[in-house]
């Protein structure tokens, strides 16, 4: 069984991308994430051609998450089970609001769906990026980690087959980065960000790219100025943190660089791992 996660950045942009992509790495389960769509506008019928069931959870032009699956999909669960998300005003306006209600940080957002596929509970996330230190964006960064975390706690066995990809807007480690001395002061890797994904690992997740791929200089996401890519300017953001039981299962996990290149590419590559039966 293969899952992966992409930050597609724009399906609508994306979709012949993503359409090339599952035909030539045949993944049966992909988490998406900044679809930047309204459910109402969710490719259903293209997935659906493809061979794949689609459950969408967006807002309109920002954020959004999304599952595609061709082994099942039941149990749907959009942003952690707290109702309906709001059609996103802008980022100013939810900065303001969390600062002026002290809300749990970007509840309003389309950033969590979650689904029972083959077996395996998969959930696609977009972590908010947090923009700057010492800002209500940042806060509302830990804030999402924060109810992430509780969800885990409140609604799932560290024993069960769970998988949560997605852009995680966190460098977990100095090798995640390219130059740490470029980042220094930055959000994505400060301590505050990188203790939250500690928090998930202790409650019981493992990054499954680590137990294939231990060395540095493996990126997920390139800056599109400057040529970032082609010098190999990147971070790892994007994860696969699952359970004891998937880690086990793991046989092997890639980030396919390629899937960066060529016309119209998104900033993200995918991510994907591979499970034994």
């Amino acid at each position: 069984m293969r899952i992966a996660t992409w930050n597609v950045n724009s399906l609508k942009a994306r979709q012949e991308r993503v359409e090339e992509w599952l035909a030539e790495k045949q993944p049966d389960v992909l988490l998406m994430q900044e679809t930047k769509l309204a459910d109402e506008a969710a490719p259903e019928l293209a997935f659906a051609m493809a061979g794949y069931e689609l459950a969408h959870h967006g807002e309109g032009r920002w954020n959004g998450v999304a599952i595609a699956s061709r082994v099942g999909l039941s149990d749907v669960i959009a942003n952690f089970g707290d109702g309906p998300v709001r059609r996103s005003p802008g980022a100013d306006a939810i900065a303001e609001a969390i600062e002026a209600e002290a809300s749990e940080a970007s509840a309003d957002e389309a950033r969590m769906i979650s689904a029972v596929c083959g077996g395996v509970r998969v959930v696609s996330i977009y972590a908010p990026n947090g923009r700057a230190l010492d800002t209500p964006f940042y806060r509302a960064k830990l804030a999402w980690f924060d109810r992430l975390a509780r969800w885990l706690r409140e609604s799932c066995d560290p024993n069960g087959q769970l998988a949560i990809g997605g852009d995680y807007n966190v460098a977990p480690e100095d090798a995640d980065v390219y130059d740490m001395a470029d980042f220094a002061g930055s959000t994505h890797v400060s301590a505050p960000e990188r203790a939250a994904l500690a928090t998930l690992r202790d409650w019981g997740l493992v990054d499954a790219y680590r137990l294939h791929h231990p060395e540095p200089g493996k990126y997920s996401w390139w800056d599109y100025r400057a040529g970032n890519f082609h010098k190999g300017l990147g971070m790892r953001i994007d994860h696969m943190y699952v359970t004891k039981p998937v880690a086990d299962r793991c046989a092997a996990a890639e980030i396919d660089r390629d899937a960066r290149k060529g016309k119209l590419p998104s900033d993200h590559a995918p991510l994907y791992i591979d499970l034994a039966d």
